[in-house]
């Protein structure tokens, strides 16, 4: 029987020119990404064709045991993480095909008539929502196209989503982006869920301030900042809670819901002025966008937008009456109208509800998760210290996975909204389709992660950064707005450098749960900043080749939002603020 395979930490020699070396497989994704501009699927096959040879050449990992590590990576990027988008998206088409959403954009219409105020709940708590459910890059598409709806030019529509799509991002995707990190790195998720549930909140209560002054600068700020101030206090103080205490899985759903239903409530006993001021300065800033597209040959807003990610969204204006435009029925949304826009997004609630918090049915559906010790893999690879390293074990949760909860809702869903089962299939095929390079990204970069993981590069770069000491808590969420910056994903963020963090922290004396956490939460303001999602946005709002202008706009607040999350996780990681922590 072959010798398990063994790591270390300084095959070169010294342990920086290692990290050197086993840091190779991260330039080549952030060069060949932000440099070179290659498609993210194309970036991730090459930074993980260099992590492989890296792993035989340097770490003398087996080359059989590296294809067996890169496969396991691969299947766990496209099951559980793929599965959850797929079907989150697959959901919203379904939605889409009945005609069901363009009433849910009449609800935002009946909530408000200031635009400001819309923005703000459509970008932030509905987006938040969508976030919950799907992320990836469907909200910004999504709600970039409501806003545009109601009046908003496309180059304002653009930034305010990008930013919005900060706060959620943590907990997106049903949590993706933190079970990722527990699957890596063992810590429950739970735990740094919780973590995570004490820093991001601490910068999402003030986002809806941000959004108002880029819907229309300090008169927006003046005007509506109690509104904006209740919805992102109520929405922090709710993530705080249900990440720490309920279910890390519904954080942004609840979140996102409580920060919507105290708008609401105040917008019954208050109403914010300057509605007619602020429509006709954006109609006069539609109007200066329009003459510099023509003037520079730029394309025009679309009527259908496609997120890359395979949502398409309609970009029929909702009625400022609450008609809600297309749909099954005209005229005033009655209440009837208005609960059937919101059955699909209430029954998944109540569905991962009774998952999570219900104990006999979150038990029976653990009861189904199957182990498989990964072929030749599992028993042959050791930790750094010499103990068999658990990572070799996948559990194929087919049942208790999120994403097999919402096809259930989704066939549930269709068969309320008379959808026919044909019109479902049709919708799963052509999001699959739409879906083929994501899916072939995720699974890359998951392949990436565990071929650095197993083989011990991940280890020599943590041991290597350590050497900063208590600083680097200071630094730690960087590598998390690195990662997403360049990925596009908060979770692909943490497949990279989830690991690394929880080494730099066990070498470096500080809470590992902590840096897992920053590295999560670092993460939530490089999304906006990400190739990916810029190109969203732009092709979204009709501004596809503009790019660059987008970035020129929302680039300061992602720093400013990073400095920010430095100076939180260092604080914590000390006696000033460690009271804060779970």
């Amino acid at each position: 029987m072959p010798t398990a395979y063994q790591p270390v930490v300084d095959p070169l020699g010294p342990v920086w020119a290692s990290a050197l070396v086993a840091l190779l497989p991260l330039v080549t994704i952030f060069v060949t990404l932000g440099v070179l501009r290659w498609k993210a699927h194309l970036a991730g096959l090459a930074a993980l064709a260099v992590a492989a040879v890296v792993a035989v050449a340097v770490y003398g990992m087996p080359i059989g045991l590296t294809l067996l590590a890169a496969t396991e990576g691969a299947v766990f990027g496209l099951f559980p993480i793929v599965w959850i988008v797929f079907t989150a998206i697959v959901l919203y088409q379904v939605t889409v095909r009945s005609g069901r959403f363009e009433d849910l954009r009449g609800v935002f219409a009946l909530i408000s008539d200031d635009p400001r105020v819309q923005a703000m709940l459509i970008a932030f708590c509905f987006g938040g929502l969508l976030e919950a459910l799907a992320g990836f890059g469907a909200p910004v598409a999504i709600t970039g196209v409501m806003l545009m709806a109601i009046g908003f030019s496309a180059l304002r529509a653009a930034t305010i989503v990008l930013l919005a799509n900060t706060a959620p991002v943590a907990f997106g995707a049903i949590a993706i982006p933190i079970i990722t990190a527990g699957n890596l790195t063992k810590i429950p998720y739970t735990e740094i869920g919780a973590y995570v549930g004490h820093q991001t909140p601490l910068l999402a209560w003030i986002v809806p301030l941000f959004l108002v002054f880029l819907a229309d600068g300090r008169r927006g700020v003046r005007q509506t900042w109690p509104v904006a101030l209740v919805t992102g206090v109520t929405f922090a103080l709710a993530q705080w809670v249900c990440a720490t205490w309920v279910s890390v899985e519904l954080t942004d759903i609840v979140a996102s819901l409580v920060g919507l239903a105290a708008a609401v409530v105040l917008l019954r006993v208050w109403k914010p002025v300057g509605r007619d001021e602020v429509t006709e300065s954006l109609r006069e800033d539609r109007m200066r966008e329009a003459e510099l597209v023509r003037a520079g040959g730029g394309t025009a807003p679309h009527d259908a937008v496609d997120t890359g990610d395979g949502a398409v969204a309609d970009g029929a204006a909702a009625g400022a009456d609450g008609s809600g435009g297309p749909g099954p029925g005209r005229g005033p949304l009655s209440t009837a109208r208005i609960w059937m826009a919101l059955f699909p997004y209430l029954l998944v609630i109540v569905v991962f509800s009774l998952s999570k918090l219900a104990p006999p049915v979150k038990a029976a559906l653990a009861a189904t998760d199957v182990k498989i010790p990964w072929p030749g893999l599992d028993g042959n690879v050791l930790t750094v210290a010499g103990t068999p390293n658990s990572s070799t074990v996948y559990t194929f949760q087919w049942l208790s996975s999120p994403g097999t909860m919402l096809l259930l809702c989704t066939f549930v869903v269709a068969l309320v909204y008379g959808v026919s089962v044909r019109g479902v299939l049709a919708e799963i095929a052509g999001t699959a389709h739409k879906l083929r390079y994501s899916m072939l990204t995720i699974a890359s970069v998951l392949a990436l992660a565990y071929v650095m993981n197993l083989s011990g590069q991940t280890i020599t770069i943590g041991t290597w950064i350590a050497g900063t000491g208590a600083a680097f808590a200071f630094f730690s969420p960087i590598l998390g707005w690195l990662g997403t910056a360049v990925t596009g994903s908060d979770t692909s963020a943490n497949a990279l450098f989830a690991t690394l963090q929880q080494t730099a922290g066990q070498q470096a004396g500080i809470d590992p749960t902590l840096l897992v956490a920053a590295n999560t939460s670092g993460g939530v303001v490089g999304k906006m900043v990400s190739p990916q999602n810029l190109t969203i946005a732009a092709t979204a709002v009709g501004l596809l080749g503009r790019e660059s202008d987008i970035l020129r706009k929302v680039i300061w607040w992602s720093l400013a939002l990073l400095a920010g999350m430095c100076l939180l996780v260092g604080l914590q990681s000390t006696p000033v603020l460690s009271w804060m922590l779970p």
